[in-house]
């Protein structure tokens, strides 16, 4: 049992509360503690510790000059009114805009390691802990995994508070709430959890407060981890977990009933409950007009099916089917195939292998080294160099480079490296047991699918079950006069647009002097312009 643990209360002698700390921390060199003595009153001492790295200098020596001066000049000065010493503290010296009295050690502890100061008085058993937190922190950028055309560029840091920052900005709801909690036994990790209280889908906070309370582990060092212990099918190859690094797209998920959970050290923030359709879907899509949003959503629905597919059809095709293909076809790629050694499926495998051997390498990689030699090397590896050497077919190069980009086209990075993993199994049933063996994988996949939860939630929502008002931001996105309501399983404000939002023209013309006229004032004005011309017509015609 540790100190803490046998002793959680401060006594009220300054020498013991020093040895119990010097217990507790031991003698690390980034950790302080400043000895306070007020001058000629040297019977009143106090202790401050802080970490140094993880507090603003320039608060700690402004809260200890304030200290030394203003205590003195108390001491001083017999007329102030008399009382606990914390009392006379807290009300006459401190000047600090977040602070609070604690008593537990563990308490005061957490709080040295985490960045605040915590301020020890001789004869009290009570304490300080001071916000002095002021590391060193990465600013605000655009986000390196989810880019837009059309867009804030804006997105999340390693700081949780920035990144809760960022989404109240965007939500100034009263009703937002936003929770702290500690994971980590040996890390503490700050998490807090955020969503708007009149509109989440009622047990689903419980629900997800719930399941992180449960978590037992040393260290949160990144969201994965939570990701990964609190999910509803971590055997899936389906990510259930919705991950981003844009603090639009959190507010929109909280705008839309859901819970974000935001983790301190890391620019990734968790979503849930997550649905299969979200992954397909950019923050484009809802900054460009409707029919332009709506193409390039399918497009990248096109792009799913592909890098899900395309190589599986291919080698299904060629190995086992070929009267599916047309004969002039079929002839050319058995002309191209004429010099290769190896099997459609191995052929298909040692090009998909060696792809995702190249994307690795070229993401590991350092940036000014690694891109321009893995962009060589994979240029002779899916190129005419590889051909020549007869290890792969013209073919299979052109299949493997149009499924690998199809799969980039995929927004989120984390349900890309899903599909590009389900591929594989796909294509070794295709190429073993031709068609039966695609539809088999295939069909498997799909009940596998249908039978996924989020946070209770049918993962395939809003197609199964079928739920009619959600389709209008699903494969096509509605304008947004059309998208009244938000999604199903809002409790509370359901409606999001009011009514009569079609955008329509003015009947007037707002930049006439008087203020714009009528349709019927303006087809008057029409006529009289027509008898005028056709009398002055008139006049010229008889003065001929």
């Amino acid at each position: 049992m540790t100190a803490v643990e046998e002793k959680d209360h401060f006594f009220r002698d300054l020498q013991d509360n020093e040895n119990l700390m010097t217990e507790i921390l031991g003698s690390s060199v980034d950790l302080v503690k400043r000895r306070i003595t007020f001058h000629e009153h040297k019977n009143v001492q106090a202790i401050c510790y802080y970490t140094d790295g993880l507090v603003d200098v320039i608060q700690i020596e402004l809260f200890i000059s304030d200290l030394l001066y203003k205590g003195n000049w108390l001491l001083q000065h017999t007329t102030l009114p008399t009382g606990p010493p914390l009392t006379l503290l807290k009300e006459h010296m401190l000047t600090n805009a977040s602070f609070q009295v604690v008593k537990e050690v563990s308490q005061a502890v957490d709080g040295i390691l985490s960045g605040v100061a915590v301020l020890i008085l001789d004869g009290s058993d009570e304490v300080f802990v001071i916000q002095t937190k002021g590391w060193e922190k990465r600013g605000v950028d655009e986000p390196q995994t989810e880019q837009v055309v059309r867009g804030p560029r804006d997105g999340f840091t390693e700081s949780i508070r920035t990144n809760t920052a960022l989404v109240r900005r965007r939500i100034r709801d009263p009703k937002l709430r936003i929770e702290q909690m500690n994971i980590g036994k040996r890390s503490k990790t700050d998490v807090n959890i955020a969503y708007i209280e009149d509109i989440v889908k009622e047990g689903l906070v419980e629900e997800v407060k719930k399941r992180l309370r449960d978590i037992k582990i040393d260290a949160i060092l990144e969201s994965g981890y939570i990701e990964e212990l609190i999910e509803d099918a971590p055997r899936s190859p389906f990510t259930t977990v919705q991950s981003t690094e844009r603090p639009d797209k959190v507010a929109s998920s909280i705008l839309e009933g859901r819970v974000a959970i935001f983790v301190d050290n890391t620019p990734f923030v968790l979503v849930v409950p997550s649905f299969f359709w979200q992954f397909l879907q950019a923050s484009d899509d809802y900054y460009s007009r409707f029919m332009t949003g709506s193409f390039f959503r399918a497009i990248r629905y096109l792009a799913f099916v592909l890098s899900l597919t395309l190589t599986s059809i291919y080698v299904m095709l060629v190995s086992f089917h070929q009267e599916m293909i047309p004969t002039q076809l079929i002839l050319t790629i058995a002309s191209g195939r004429e010099v290769v050694p190896f099997p459609v499926l191995l052929e298909a495998l040692l090009m998909e292998i060696s792809f995702e051997l190249m994307r690795e390498a070229g993401l590991r990689m350092p940036k000014p080294v690694g891109q321009a030699a893995v962009s060589i090397v994979g240029s002779l590896v899916i190129g005419q160099a590889a051909v020549q050497a007869g290890i792969v077919s013209p073919f299979m190069v052109i299949i493997v480079a149009l499924t690998g980009i199809a799969s980039f086209a995929i927004p989120n990075y984390a349900a890309s490296f899903s599909i590009r993993l389900i591929r594989f199994p796909l294509l070794i049933a295709a190429g073993t047991l031709g068609l039966l063996g695609f539809s088999a994988m295939f069909t498997l996949l799909a009940i596998h699918a249908l039978t996924l939860r989020s946070f209770g939630e049918s993962y395939l929502a809003p197609a199964t079950p079928f739920q009619p008002n959600d389709q209008k931001d699903s494969i096509i996105r509605f304008p947004w006069w059309k998208m009244q309501m938000r999604p199903e399983g809002v409790t509370g404000d359901e409606k999001r647009v009011g009514d009569h939002q079609f955008p329509e023209p003015p009947n007037t013309d707002p930049y006439s002097k008087e203020g714009g006229k009528g349709k019927e004032e303006d087809q008057k004005d029409g006529s009289r312009k027509k008898k005028t011309r056709r009398i002055i017509k008139l006049k010229g015609e008889d003065e001929e």
